[in-house]
C-alpha cells in the first residue's frame, strides 16, 4: 500500500471549498483503495489547538515538509500563514523536488478591501519570480475535476503507483450460439434453448419470451 500524503492550505474564507475538497480526496482514496493507494490529507483543522514547541504554525510547517503533494487554495487574499506554508512547501521543493506543489485561485472576488488584495497580488508577484503560475477556478466542481486529472497524471507517470485494475469474473453462462444439454423425461415435451425476445406458438398456445436460455413446454 502506497501512502500519499498531501497538505492543503487556504485561508479560513474559502472554508467550504476546503471541505468540499476533503470530501473529493475521500472518494478518490475510496477508488483506488483496491488498487494500492491510500490519500491521507492534512488540513489545518485537524490540528490539535495545543500548545507546541515553536508555535502551532511550527507544527504545520513541519508536515507540510513531509508531504507529496501541497495544494493552495486562495481567494480574495492570502494571509500570513497560508503565505508561510507556500513558503515552506516551495522551499521544501527546491531541496528534494517534493512535494508537487499546486495554486488555485478562485475567481471572482467578492471584495473590494485593498488591502486584502495587495496581499493577493503580491503572492502572484511572487509566484511568477519562482517561475510557478497559478490555476483559476470558478466553481468547486471546476477544482475537482482540474486536480482529479492532475492525480491521474501523476498515476501515469508513476510517481503514484497503482496497481494493474482487477478483471471482472469471466462469465458462466453460454455464449451466443452455444446451447446447453437439457435432460427431458415424459413424453410430448419440448424444449426450446437460448430464446431470446421471442413469441413461440405451441399447440394453441403463445409464450412470450423475454430471455431465456432455456424453456421447457408440457
Amino acid at each position: 500500500m502506497q501512502k500519499i500524503k498531501l497538505f492543503l492550505a487556504s485561508s479560513s474564507e474559502l472554508k467550504e471549498d476546503r471541505e468540499q475538497f476533503e470530501i473529493f480526496i475521500y472518494r478518490k482514496c475510496k477508488a483506488w483503495f483496491d488498487r494500492g493507494i491510500f490519500l491521507h490529507l492534512d488540513i489545518w483543522e485537524d490540528f490539535l489547538d495545543a500548545m507546541a514547541a515553536g508555535g502551532l504554525q511550527s507544527e504545520y510547517n513541519q508536515v507540510i515538509k513531509a508531504c507529496d503533494i501541497f495544494v493552495l487554495l486562495a481567494f480574495n487574499k492570502v494571509g500570513q500563514y497560508t503565505a508561510e506554508e507556500f513558503g515552506h512547501a516551495f522551499g521544501q521543493f527546491s531541496a528534494t523536488q517534493k512535494p508537487f506543489i499546486f495554486t488555485y485561485f478562485k475567481t471572482p472576488h467578492t471584495t473590494t478591501r485593498r488591502e486584502d488584495l495587495q496581499s493577493l497580488w503580491a503572492f502572484e508577484d511572487k509566484l511568477k519570480e519562482l517561475g510557478h503560475y497559478k490555476t483559476e477556478y470558478h466553481t468547486i466542481e471546476g477544482l475537482r475535476e482540474h486536480f482529479s486529472n492532475q492525480l491521474d497524471k501523476l498515476a501515469a507517470n508513476g510517481f503514484i503507483r497503482l496497481d494493474a485494475a482487477s478483471e471482472p469474473s469471466p462469465s458462466t453462462s453460454p455464449a451466443a450460439g452455444q446451447g446447453t444439454t437439457a435432460e427431458v423425461s415424459g413424453t410430448g415435451n419440448k424444449v426450446y434453448q437460448n430464446v431470446r425476445d421471442s413469441t413461440i406458438t405451441d399447440s394453441s398456445k403463445t409464450y412470450h419470451i423475454k430471455k431465456i436460455d432455456q424453456a421447457r413446454f408440457e
